[in-house]
């Protein structure tokens, strides 16, 4: 498989786990507490920072920008993928920059999330780093 096709299934496994992301944030109750008065209590409770929003709010929306992070880098890397491919394979700026993004979700992912999006993410890694490092080679 070519460095290009490599990166490009990267940035699709990384815009779908976005992708579902936000629809499981908005659409479902997937990401609320299973203990229902934590989630009221979250709705009544401000952060230190500020007293404009709730804790309930800034979860809300803190997994959907979470989501529109991982969907923009699967747009941009999936397009420099399919359209700017040269440009891209020959950016080690750009190969390094998607290459930390992503050990970065990974550490993320290992530390702080479960096992669907560990699995998605260090696949997502291993194909752009092999894809990387055809591209570099």
């Amino acid at each position: 498989m070519s460095a290009h096709l490599l990166i490009l299934a990267s940035a699709v496994i990384v815009f779908a786990l976005g992708t579902l992301h936000l629809i499981y944030t908005f659409t479902t109750r997937k990401f609320h507490p299973h203990d229902p008065t934590l989630a009221q209590h979250m709705q009544q409770v401000a952060p230190r920072i500020t007293r404009e929003t709730s804790m309930w709010r800034a979860w809300i929306g803190f997994n959907a920008s979470h989501s529109l992070g991982a969907m923009l880098f699967g747009l941009v890397f999936g397009e420099l993928a399919m359209v700017h491919g040269a440009m891209l394979l020959g950016d080690p700026f750009l190969l390094s920059a998607g290459g930390l993004f992503l050990a970065s979700l990974l550490v993320l992912a290992r530390r702080y999330w479960f096992k669907i999006p560990l699995i998605g993410i260090a696949l997502a890694l291993v194909l752009y780093l092999t894809g990387a490092s055809l591209a570099l080679s």
